[in-house]
């Protein structure tokens, strides 16, 4: 299970792991999933995020980036860190802002 979500770009929510491992591990059950991705996201292995459909999707970027979501295919795709700039979030006076991130939506270029 780990080797797949470490492995993967696709921002995978649990169930998606769930059924890319079961064929190669019949014994695996949700659960253990559920428990073992949640543990990974305590340990800062993975970052669990909600991109889209406010589904917890499990990201094994832990550097901070952007995210990009397709709109026609529902693909996630990382955005460097560097790309995009937030201006005004310093007069944010009334918050004490921890981390923040920009999920852009669209459709690739043909």
């Amino acid at each position: 299970m780990a080797e797949f979500v470490l492995g993967t770009n696709s921002h995978p929510t649990a169930d998606e792991v769930f059924s890319q491992v079961l064929p190669s591990c019949p014994t695996l059950s949700r659960a253990t999933v559920y428990n073992t991705l949640n543990l990974m996201v305590e340990r800062g292995i993975l970052k669990a995020q909600r991109i889209q459909d406010e589904l917890v999707r499990f990201d094994a970027m832990t550097q901070a980036h952007h995210h990009f979501v397709d709109e026609s295919t529902g693909q996630i795709y990382d955005i460097p860190w560097d790309v995009l700039q937030l201006q005004g979030h310093e007069e944010l006076k009334d918050f004490e802002v921890t981390e923040y991130q920009v999920v852009l939506r669209g459709r690739l270029k043909p």
